[in-house]
């Protein structure tokens, strides 16, 4: 069972850059989010958004698709710090960072073609 466990503890080693999923950021991590990963597309939403309801399959299908940029999700109800310090003013936003730099920002709902225009570029 020992063998099972170090193995399966390798695999995840190994793997630990895929990114499934989006992954829910927070005041206390947001910039480690960003400086840590070569590429992230922040989605800055709030539970009560219908349009951020809208695109939150399509950012879970690209983050599924696209393993070399990591999508990160901030509700700007519980985080009101980050939204504020980035200008925040309507929702959803999206920010592409990379490298722990803005490149780019989108507003509002966005079809899965119009934001993969705006992040592969940045592949």
């Amino acid at each position: 069972m020992q063998a099972y466990y170090s193995s399966l503890e390798s695999f995840w080693s190994a793997n630990r850059k895929l990114k499934m999923g989006t992954k829910k950021v927070t005041d206390a991590d947001f910039q480690e989010t960003i400086e840590g990963n070569d590429l992230v597309l922040v989605d800055f939403w709030a539970p009560w958004c219908g349009p951020c309801k809208a695109v939150a399959p399509v950012l879970e299908e690209i983050a599924t698709e696209n393993s070399n940029v990591l999508i990160a999700k901030i509700n700007t109800d519980e985080n009101p710090n980050t939204a504020s310090q980035h200008g925040i003013m309507s929702i959803p936003t999206m920010m592409i960072f990379k490298n722990g730099e803005l490149v780019d920002r989108l507003v509002g709902a966005l079809p899965k073609p119009a934001i993969l225009q705006k992040l592969e570029p940045h592949f």
